[in-house]
């Protein structure tokens, strides 16, 4: 009543098929690594230098659109005129770019 079940001898393993599978998920971060990550890395680096380099009398464009001139840098916010007599209080990392000298003048 009951059939014998036989196991299936398996076939020879390739011994280059795991290697193969994960070969996709490889190239897939290795193409996200210089696409992505390592362009924002080095953003991130030039956003800190540029922070690090900053200093009184910047012209300054803050996060917001304001622009000004850096009349004191502290250690975690910097002070910026941005009009005669009016002084904003912004963080650090809220400076987007720094601006050549003059350009405030032509605004």
């Amino acid at each position: 009543m009951i059939s014998l079940a036989y196991a299936q001898t398996a076939g020879a393993a390739d011994a280059s098929g795991g290697f193969m599978q994960l070969l996709p998920m490889i190239l897939m971060f290795g193409v996200l690594w210089f696409l992505m990550i390592r362009p924002q890395m080095k953003k991130a680096k030039e956003h800190k230098a540029l922070l690090a380099a900053l200093q009184k009398g910047d012209e300054v464009v803050t996060g917001g659109g304001m622009t000004g001139r850096v009349t004191k840098v502290g250690e975690a916010y910097v002070h910026v005129e941005v009009a005669n007599g009016v002084e904003v209080v912004v963080q650090k990392p809220s400076v987007v770019i720094v601006l050549p000298k003059g350009t405030l003048k032509g605004l």
